[in-house]
């Protein structure tokens, strides 16, 4: 009996010994996981100029139901502050409203910013407020802040303070984008107004093709195998050793 007990008691230490060193690479998976976080501003609607008295928010996208990040601005003026947790602007004012948004957690990790600009004039730019992909068509659009027949005029469209094309319809659509069309970019509609600049930017798309995305993500999957695997091999052990005190 007290070689049974011993066996039993020395099984479950065992156990708890696994379970601690499983918990423990548990930990360490997940704060490398919400180190390397795909997190991104996401701002509604998706532009990156308004007028003056607009509506707009500005959240986090997170993957895998991630907390702990929130919205964070820098003004004109330098004041770096944190979004009220919905970051919703029922009435933007160019002073107040206007700067560069990002997201950021409590530790410090931070993500791609986005510039939004506020505009008491009457035209804006609709531009991505994100970068876009290399061979990405992108459409730049003109907009009138009241609809007239002044905004029914073609538009005129610049980047870096050239020229590069007109549109009657007040749209404006680069095709296959390359890092040569990044630049500031701004429009004007003759006699009604002209927009502030927005910066454009390219990336170059990720090397060869992209696999087929997997079911469950790498660290999912890890993180199954981590919490299983001292079960099992407890198992395994507890079998084998009553198979060998059968046999004695």
């Amino acid at each position: 009996v007290s070689t049974s007990t011993s066996t039993s008691t020395s099984l479950s230490l065992l156990q708890d010994r696994m379970e601690v060193a499983a918990l423990s690479l548990l930990l360490l998976l997940n704060s490398l996981d919400s180190g390397s976080a795909q997190v991104s501003p996401t701002v509604a609607p998706k532009r990156s100029q308004f007028f003056k008295y607009d509506s707009f928010s500005v959240s986090c996208e997170e993957e895998e139901e991630l907390t702990g990040w929130r919205v964070m601005k820098r003004m004109k003026d330098g004041e770096v502050r944190p979004c009220p947790s919905s970051c919703s602007i029922t009435a933007a004012f160019p002073a107040t409203d206007s700067g560069v948004y990002w997201c950021e957690t409590g530790l410090g990790e931070t993500s791609n910013t986005v510039n939004i600009t506020v505009t008491a004039g009457s035209v804006i730019l609709e531009s991505p407020v994100l970068p876009v992909m290399e061979g990405d068509d992108v459409t730049l659009s003109c907009r009138c802040k009241v609809t007239t027949s002044a905004c029914d005029l073609t538009a005129g469209f610049s980047k870096d303070g050239l020229p590069v094309g007109t549109s009657s319809t007040r749209n404006m659509t680069i095709r296959s984008v390359s890092r040569r069309d990044e630049g500031l970019y701004k429009c004007n509609v003759l006699g009604f107004g002209e927009s502030p600049e927005s910066w454009l930017t390219v990336r170059a798309p990720p090397a060869g093709q992209d696999p087929p995305a997997p079911l469950l993500s790498v660290s999912t999957l890890v993180r199954h195998l981590v919490v299983g695997t001292p079960y099992l091999l407890s198992t395994i052990l507890v079998g084998l050793i009553y198979r060998d005190r059968a046999r004695g």
